[in-house]
């Protein structure tokens, strides 16, 4: 390795070693940054190494969903998915809950109400780490609106019920927690 590139770096090394965003860059200047581009379509084991989603690419698929109510699944892999969806008048039947996933959503327009945590009652298996269950007694019950963005860690009984649209950003991180 140079030891002058070290002490003494060149104007591209400096730009590679800044964060994009501390240099005042935005997604609409990845394509600047050719290495990051080629690393986008590079797949590896796991799929690419990062993914950009631009605004109008976002707004696009926002606006499709609007029409026809449903999912679009932006990642999907072994350890996160991403999922924007839109859905009108629709309730969970039974309280859901995860062994091996959080979830994140961040509320993109309309609004919906969540029922979180509690003790599930008569819960059932539907596949490995997959549980159901009518009831969760003592969970809170709120109202998430435009902006709002909520947390639910792995294990925790949530239910949503959307009484007129919902437009929302689902990101699940998934995989076994090591523990120590």
């Amino acid at each position: 390795m140079d030891k002058s590139a070290i002490t003494n770096p060149g104007r591209r090394d400096l730009l590679r070693a800044i964060p994009a965003a501390a240099a005042g860059f935005t997604l609409a200047d990845a394509a600047l940054f050719p290495s990051h581009a080629a690393a986008q379509e590079t797949a590896g084991a796991g799929g690419p190494s990062f993914q950009v989603f631009t605004a109008e690419t976002l707004h696009d698929d926002i606006a499709a969903l609007s029409a026809s109510p449903g999912n679009n699944n932006l990642v999907s892999s072994k350890s996160i998915t991403v999922v924007l969806t839109t859905e009108k008048t629709k309730s969970g039947k039974e309280f859901e809950w995860h062994e091996e996933r959080d979830h994140v959503f961040q509320i993109l327009e309309g609004s919906t109400v969540y029922q979180v945590g509690g003790t599930p009652r008569n819960g059932h298996s539907t596949g490995p780490g997959e549980w159901l269950a009518p009831e969760s007694e003592g969970s809170t019950t709120f109202t998430l609106n435009k902006g709002d963005m909520l947390v639910i860690r792995r294990g925790t009984p949530h239910k949503r019920t959307t009484k007129d649209s919902v437009t929302f950003m689902l990101i699940s991180a998934q995989g076994a927690v090591s523990r120590s």
